[in-house]
């Protein structure tokens, strides 16, 4: 320990770590909003909770029903009906030049976006075992309490577990 920090009390140590604990649960939160700002902007087309969408065709009879031609029904290609979503008719495509360039750009770029929500998550992930780690650390300075009992160990991806007697509040 420095010289300096002998001459602060415990009330106060208790107060800069108190404003260090504020300090990264405000990290935490910017994380977590830039990470569903991304993942909105991203659609998450693999991800399991996404909710799936219908569409419901009615024909007339079962022959039709073998005929049905989804793609010409949708007026899109069958590339686009296997993506499952955002549909973009041939009438809008038709007016449109794109390039292979244009497609290795759009690839690139959702690449480069899925790495930074990938890094966003990681540290966000790192922000929650700090921010836990911390609590405890903050409520095993509170002499008015009795002692906890110690239920798990920390590592550096967990943050120690305690267990406090229960006490009726009075």
């Amino acid at each position: 320990m420095r010289d300096d920090d002998k001459e602060l009390t415990a009330d106060e140590m208790k107060l800069m770590q108190t404003q260090d604990i504020a300090y990264i649960q405000q990290k935490r939160v910017i994380e977590m909003k830039k990470i569903e700002k991304l993942r909105q902007s991203l659609h998450l087309i693999e991800c399991e909770d996404r909710v799936k969408n219908k569409h419901i065709f009615f024909v007339d009879n079962k022959s039709d029903k073998k005929v049905f031609d989804f793609g010409k029904r949708l007026k899109t290609s069958e590339e686009l009906l296997e993506m499952g979503y955002s549909f973009a008719n041939s009438e809008r495509l038709n007016g449109k030049n794109v390039t292979q360039s244009d497609v290795q750009n759009v690839i690139h770029l959702r690449d480069k976006s899925y790495k930074e929500l990938a890094k966003r998550m990681e540290r966000l992930k790192f922000l929650d075992i700090l921010y836990h780690k911390m609590d405890v650390k903050k409520k095993l300075l509170n002499k008015k309490e009795s002692k906890p009992k110690r239920v798990k160990k920390g590592s550096s991806t967990r943050a120690p577990q305690f267990k406090w007697k229960t006490e009726r509040k009075r």
